[in-house]
């Protein structure tokens, strides 16, 4: 790792850690985590280091190279000129690891010890919420800071979904 002058490795590497959190939750796609993509972004900027130009601030460099390197993963990664099916997989994220079937024993379903289908009503979320939304969806999933006003609109948004295709009736509790 190059150190760039003035700075020692303790301060580079929290430059790089504010710039990584920042970023990666940003680029959550199909198949990688949050953390998945932290990982790569720390080390494609271990790397940026070598080209680093110390008349600009490092911080500055650091994000515009890993903002770079990171939507050009995802075009020759994600993008194609394909059919619509391999499209699909830049669009809707990858299947929740959910077990097939949950016993709601909480009755917050409404009928107490009736199965409830998790993997249909994931397939209902993933193929019907809005592309506006699904971003911040993603980040929720991930456990990723979403503001409780934009909480609240993807949770209504997620019940009427529900709603629609037979899994919600109002009045009934989602919140996880």
């Amino acid at each position: 790792m190059k150190i760039p002058q003035g700075m020692t490795e303790e301060q580079v590497v929290d430059q790089i850690q504010i710039v990584v959190d920042r970023m990666a939750p940003k680029y959550t796609f199909y198949g990688y985590t949050t953390d998945d993509i932290k990982q790569e972004a720390f080390i494609i900027c271990l790397e940026a280091l070598n080209r680093y130009d110390p008349t600009r601030p490092l911080e500055n460099f650091l994000s515009v190279n890993l903002s770079n390197r990171l939507k050009t993963f995802v075009r020759d990664n994600y993008f194609t000129t394909q059919t619509s099916e391999a499209r699909k997989r830049v669009v809707q994220p990858a299947q929740l690891d959910y077990e097939d079937k949950l016993i709601d024993e909480e009755d917050k379903f409404g009928n107490s010890y009736e199965q409830l289908d998790i993997e249909a009503m994931s397939r209902a979320i993933d193929q019907y919420i809005p592309a506006n939304i699904r971003m911040d969806y993603l980040k929720l999933l991930n456990d990723v800071y979403v503001s409780k006003q934009r909480r609240e609109e993807i949770t209504d948004i997620i019940k009427t979904i529900l709603s629609e295709h037979g899994y919600y009736e109002e009045g009934q509790n989602i919140e996880g």
